[in-house]
């Protein structure tokens, strides 16, 4: 779909997945090496002595080595950025220039400037790894036991949301660069991305907390089993329970006991509360049934529920192998491994793995693409996505965020609700006329009352997409379909439309018409089984803890499907403009999480073949006790030089030759006296004197921030992160993201409040349709369109 972009891709390591997305979408990458190849070849875990995650991270990429030193070299690099339409930058200081500059000097270009914390501010030189950053963005605040050490998730998680969002902010400015023929520049934080896009504190909260008030409480999760995770006779399982049929099935499977025939039950907080009681029957009913037993008993009864797999299980699973979503590869020369394909599926075809990383030098530094050549229609300064026309039926988070972040860009967004299946972010406390959930997410939309179930109701949805761009929905595969709105009848009806979507597991393969929200997808691709740890598991147990899984109250990935969905959805569109084909993509919430953890999954499959060495990632990251009440922040150690750096600023020097510490390996084999020691240390200090200290000695660490601390955060501040967002029908203004990232030339978001259901059906028909008042009237009396009295 983006056969006519070029992108010049001058990144290295943790920014090179950025990239690999754009890659994967059909854009012609050049990667840009020193003589060698890029440091990042050596990076940990390594497969027969190459790098894992840049095999991964480059593959369908092009390779070009210049020697900054040599001037021809210097004359090939600036005539590569002259042809490119985006530059992603990270060694542009080595040829003598900057992002910025090269901005400046090549209008039409988009530059993607990426660090760990943006060029500005007072810790714009701090450096960050992936559970730095997840601890700093108010995420790790929300995991973990009760009470003790919070539990970082798999590595990789914030690195992968900040790469997406990178993407999605540089795609954004590329459309507008088509639309009104100047470029950006884009000081891109990763810190500022996994704030707004990882598990947001300030956002859609998911349905089991959509009723519940944002709060400025710092304690701990009040509550791990919001998803409950139950034991089995071969392992665990999760439930996720949250509409009232979906409780009746349980009910039904648990044989009606007669002290929760109450209606009341029906309502998540009266289940929350009773949950203990409820558990007693749900473990004397599962304790002698195997995983795969109950999933299929449970799905018969209508009940969500997925096995608690580990990620070799979902790497050999029937769907995963039916759908392709895993490729068997050669991803270093001479050794084949199993390989996550990508995120993206358009028109039922794979769009993600077709060729392995490059080696270094491999190609010729010229570009192969022939640019697109469109004519502007607009001006700098405006809203990009000002003329588009989005007819949103998607629901809860990650079809809310899917249309809030093409709204937020100028689109008209047009949120069509049925009367009868409100959207379960509308669920508020009682007496509160609205979530704030829902007025985060559905900010900047229009409300349609439609009944598209009715045939009347079905006509005006035709004659709506007529005048659209694009179709956003998140049903379970085959619900678009059975309301007769198939892809196929789509475009026939507007032949240039995009439909853009999203499913549990995807919309083909075995497991497509499964229940599922993003905590049975967490349990089914491995990601709950490996959210623990050695040191939280015995505290649990000693509390009387059911199980040791730490993940229940994140909702991950929703927030990172909607904005993988958006970047398919913007690709298709841009494909549109220039060939006037209409398109269907489809993501899958489960890949995506599996495609998060790719090095992850990638080195665990590799050590399950034995096709080759596989030498792991040394690294200790920990999470360390600090003065005061639960307060903690987390320190990466990842090389031998970041150790001799700590044992100085602990004044223990003779500790970086300790032979338990001295090596990455040994260190590892030590990590319980390792922490143990560095815990001395940063419990004598608060978590903020801690990290400063830390940073200044170069060694990544952070705080684990709580909400109300996000919001005191300096970096976030100066970089204008939030605004205060207000709502007629909210308390107190919100919190609220001011964009995808810092642009130029693209304005901050508007702030339009979320809307009531229908309240825009009067106007939308009056306006679009061409309506009168009566036969609005007529369809109003006969529930085909709904509106406020």
């Amino acid at each position: 779909m983006l056969a006519a972009v070029r992108v010049l891709d001058l990144s290295g390591g943790v920014t090179d997945t950025v990239t690999r997305l754009l890659a994967d979408l059909g854009a012609d990458v050049v990667k840009v090496e020193p003589p060698g190849g890029s440091p990042a070849r050596d990076d940990r875990p390594t497969l027969a002595g190459a790098s894992i995650p840049f095999a991964v991270h480059n593959a369908n990429k092009r390779s070009v080595v210049l020697d900054a030193r040599d001037d021809d070299d210097r004359r090939r690099f600036f005539a590569l950025v002259e042809g490119a339409d985006i530059v992603v930058d990270g060694a542009a200081a080595a040829f003598g220039t900057s992002g910025a500059e090269l901005a400046d000097r090549y209008p039409h270009l988009v530059v993607l400037s990426i660090t760990d914390f943006g060029a500005t501010g007072p810790r714009s030189s701090w450096c960050a790894t992936d559970p730095v950053l997840f601890a700093m963005s108010g995420a790790l605040s929300r995991s973990g036991p009760t009470v003790g050490a919070p539990v970082l998730p798999p590595d990789g998680i914030a690195t992968a949301t900040a790469a997406v969002q990178a993407a999605w902010a540089a795609l954004v400015a590329y459309y507008d660069r088509l639309r009104c023929g100047t470029g950006d520049y884009i000081d891109f934080s990763r810190f500022d991305a996994v704030v707004m896009a990882l598990d947001p504190a300030f956002g859609a909260h998911g349905q089991a907390t959509a009723g519940q008030r944002a709060s400025s409480w710092r304690g701990r999760p009040k509550n791990q089993d919001p998803y409950p995770i139950c034991p089995c006779r071969d392992g665990h399982v999760r439930l996720c329970v949250m509409a009232p049929r979906q409780w009746r099935g349980l009910r039904r499977w648990l044989g009606e006991p007669a002290e929760f025939q109450d209606p009341s039950y029906d309502t998540l907080g009266a289940r929350f509360a009773a949950w203990p009681q409820i558990s007693v029957l749900v473990d004397a009913l599962f304790a002698d049934k195997t995983m795969k037993e109950l999933v299929a008993e449970g799905q018969s009864h209508g009940v969500p529920i997925s096995a608690v797999l580990t990620p070799s299980r979902i790497l050999a699973s029937e769907h995963f192998q039916a759908v392709g979503a895993i490729t068997s590869a050669e991803l270093v020369p001479g050794v084949h491994t199993d390989v996550p394909t990508g995120y993206f599926v358009v028109d039922d075809e794979r769009a993600g793995f077709r060729t392995p990383a490059p080696a270094a030098g491999a190609d010729e530094p010229r570009w192969l693409a022939d640019p697109a050549t469109a004519a502007p229609s607009g001006r700098a300064g405006e809203y990009p996505f000002q003329d588009l026309r989005i007819l949103d039926l998607g629901v809860i988070v990650a079809g809310g965020e899917l249309s809030r972040l093409y709204g937020d860009l100028g689109a008209e967004v047009v949120k069509v609700e049925s009367a009868n299946y409100p959207d379960g972010l509308r669920q508020s406390r009682v007496g509160v006329a609205m979530s704030e959930s829902f007025a985060w997410t559905h900010r900047n939309h229009l409300a349609l009352g439609l009944d598209l179930r009715s045939e009347q109701g079905k006509q005006i949805f035709r004659r709506l997409v007529t005048q659209a761009d694009a179709v956003f929905a998140n049903f379970k595969p085959g619900t678009l379909t059975s309301l007769g709105f198939s892809f196929d009848t789509l475009r026939e009806i507007n032949p240039r439309i995009v439909l853009a979507g999203s499913s549990a597991f995807g919309n083909r393969g075995p497991w497509s018409r499964r229940m599922g929200y993003g905590p049975l997808v967490r349990a089914t691709t491995g990601v709950t089984s490996l959210w623990t740890s050695e040191e939280a598991s015995e505290e649990a147990r000693a509390a009387g803890a059911r199980h040791a899984f730490y993940d229940a109250t994140t909702i991950f990935p929703d927030h990172i499907v909607g904005r993988v969905t958006a970047i398919a959805a913007l690709a298709a569109l841009i494909r549109r403009d220039r060939t006037g084909a209409p398109a269907h993509v489809h993501i899958s919430q489960a890949e995506v999480v599996v495609n998060q953890l790719d090095t992850l999954f990638v080195t665990q499959a590799a050590l399950g073949a034995g096709v080759a060495e596989v030498r792991d990632d040394t690294s200790v990251h920990a999470v360390y006790p600090c003065a005061g009440d639960d307060e903690w922040c987390v320190i990466s150690i990842r090389s031998d030089n970041e150790w001799r750096c700590l044992t100085t600023l602990f004044e223990q020097a003779p500790l970086a030759d300790d032979s338990r510490f001295a090596t990455g390996e040994s260190r590892t084999a030590h990590r319980a006296e390792l922490v143990q020691l560095v815990s001395a240390w940063t419990s004598t200090r608060t978590p903020a004197q801690a990290a400063e200290a830390l940073q200044a000695a170069g060694i990544p660490a952070g705080p684990m921030n709580r909400p109300p601390d996000l919001l005191e955060d300096p970096q976030l501040i100066e970089r204008k992160l939030l605004s205060a967002m207000v709502h007629p029908l909210v308390e107190r203004p919100l919190p609220a993201e001011t964009g995808p990232a810092p642009f130029r030339h693209i304005p901050p978001a508007p702030q339009r409040p979320a809307p009531l259901p229908g309240q825009d059906t009067r106007e939308l028909c009056r306006t679009l349709l061409g309506m009168s008042t009566e036969e609005i009237d007529r369809l109003i009396a006969e529930q085909v369109l709904f509106a406020p009295v």
